[in-house]
């Protein structure tokens, strides 16, 4: 077992291409847990399928060649990171946001945003023990939008047994103070249609707690920047996004399902 094939950490462990590289190895268990489906990874909110996807065995990578260049570039700002807690680097230097956007679904902007909050905590990791600092626990987190707006439905919608809302509830508020607090955040699928006044201003929030505290965020979708706000049915909101936020597209046709 290899770290390149089983651990995101890949050429940033210490252990990695070497016999001592095992689902024993201090690494593996701080990234991925002792069962492989926990650790690091696990508290990022990753769905299981992109857990151990990175920016060089991303399935995306051939089929997107023109946008992996933009996307390279941009994982190479990573470790300003440690700077940009300190506050020692400038405006123009910290760690912008990313949209990743393309018309059809399956292009490989969810597997690239996840393989760029993978590499994220890589860095973050090893920096981290370089540095002689104790790495977080959450440096990243995930969240599918879509899924976000499922739990806001399910205890907001009139008539809803108790059972059922206050857990939809509890998700929510939880998943809404992790995403406006981490590092590194994965807004997945941020054109939500049908949105309500209540649950737009909730995602309006983490938009702007992000902002303001630069924290960089990546977002997928299927709308490009400049047709957001008809989407949302506002200006604001779409306005926010796309302050100091690189769009990069993804182009093709899907290929969910074609690939083994």
């Amino acid at each position: 077992m290899t770290n390149e094939n089983n651990c995101v950490l890949a050429n940033g462990c210490k252990a990695a291409g070497g016999g001592a590289c095992t689902q024993h190895c201090p690494y593996f268990i701080a990234m991925h847990g002792v069962s492989g489906n926990g650790g690091r990874s696990a508290a990022a909110g990753l769905p299981r399928e992109y857990r151990l996807v990175t920016l060089q065995n991303s399935p995306a990578r051939g089929d997107q060649t023109e946008a992996y260049k933009a996307v390279d570039a941009y994982a190479a700002t990573f470790d300003r990171q440690f700077d940009q807690q300190d506050g020692t680097i400038t405006p123009a230097e910290r760690i912008k946001d990313l949209y990743l956007v393309g018309e059809e679904p399956g292009t490989g902007k969810t597997t690239t945003a996840a393989a760029l909050l993978n590499e994220w905590m890589r860095v973050h990791y090893s920096g981290s023990l370089r540095r002689g600092l104790g790495p977080s626990q959450r440096p990243a987190y995930f969240l599918d939008v879509n899924e976000w707006q499922k739990d806001y439905t399910a205890f907001t919608r009139p008539g809803v047994p108790k059972d059922v809302a206050e857990p939809a509830a509890a998700r929510y508020y939880r998943a809404l103070e992790l995403a406006q607090k981490a590092p590194f955040v994965v807004l997945d699928d941020i054109g939500v249609r049908g949105a309500t006044d209540g649950f737009r201003s909730d995602l309006h929030s983490i938009v702007n707690e992000r902002k303001t505290n630069q924290l960089p965020t990546i977002f997928t979708s299927n709308v490009a920047l400049g047709s957001l706000a008809t989407v949302f049915g506002e200006k604001r909101l779409a306005d926010r996004i796309g302050d100091l936020c690189r769009e990069i597209e993804f182009v093709g046709e899907s290929k969910r399902g074609m690939r083994r």
